[in-house]
């Protein structure tokens, strides 16, 4: 897969979005219906994976509005959240902020790798594989926050983040009438929306929140 290309500089938006959401109407028609109701606004990325990452390290396993209550507190004590900044405060800081203490272990773990040799990473040059593999060498860092990295602000088209709750329950009650679906079988819905699946999740999460995901 290619490097995506953008279509604004500051906020990042891949050129891709206008045909790939003819390209789900057509093949799926619950799709269709989603596309329509929440033309706007399409995914984004301001193009800093550790910020993307942080913000993913907060929201594992807690709801979106938990986790943008955490998210605030911790933009206000810290200002801009860089590895620095995260690196000169203490633990105290950052569980006072509403992380716990595992994920404040995260952070600080991840801020040191920055700092150590993961800045220096071009991560728009790497697959998603490769991309996946040097994200989740990292400590706190499985497979649904790689996603979020690699959908959030590499904006790669083709992720499905089969394990998120949001996408599960959604995809249960609009193709299963709110029935439980199996993994395998949430796989073989996504498979008509290949290369694209990224596109369509984005409208699956949009389905559940009038707030667009942001990471």
């Amino acid at each position: 897969m290619g490097v995506p290309r953008f279509v604004n500089a500051e906020l990042q938006q891949p050129e891709y979005w206008g045909e790939v959401k003819e390209f789900l109407s057509k093949v799926d028609e619950i799709m269709s219906r989603l596309i329509d109701g929440h033309e706007h606004p399409p995914l984004s990325s301001r193009g800093d994976a550790f910020l993307t990452l942080m913000r993913s390290i907060v929201g594992q396993q807690i709801s979106s509005k938990a986790a943008d209550s955490v998210w605030g507190r911790i933009e206000s004590s810290l200002g801009a959240v860089t590895p620095e900044n995260i690196l000169g405060v203490s633990y105290n800081n950052l569980r006072a902020c509403g992380l716990s203490g595992r994920k404040s272990e995260y952070v600080v773990g991840i801020a040191e790798a920055w700092l150590s040799g993961y800045s220096e990473i071009v991560w728009c040059e790497l697959s998603d594989e490769v991309a996946t593999s040097r994200l989740v060498a990292l400590r706190g860092v499985g497979e649904w926050t790689a996603e979020m990295v690699l959908i959030f602000s590499l904006l790669r088209p083709d992720i499905f983040p089969v394990t998120d709750i949001g996408v599960i329950r959604s995809m249960e009650r609009l193709y299963n009438q709110g029935n439980a679906l199996s993994e395998s079988e949430l796989m073989a819905i996504a498979e008509s929306w290949r290369p694209y699946r990224t596109v369509a999740t984005w409208y699956i999460w949009r389905s559940s929140d009038p707030e667009p995901v942001r990471y």
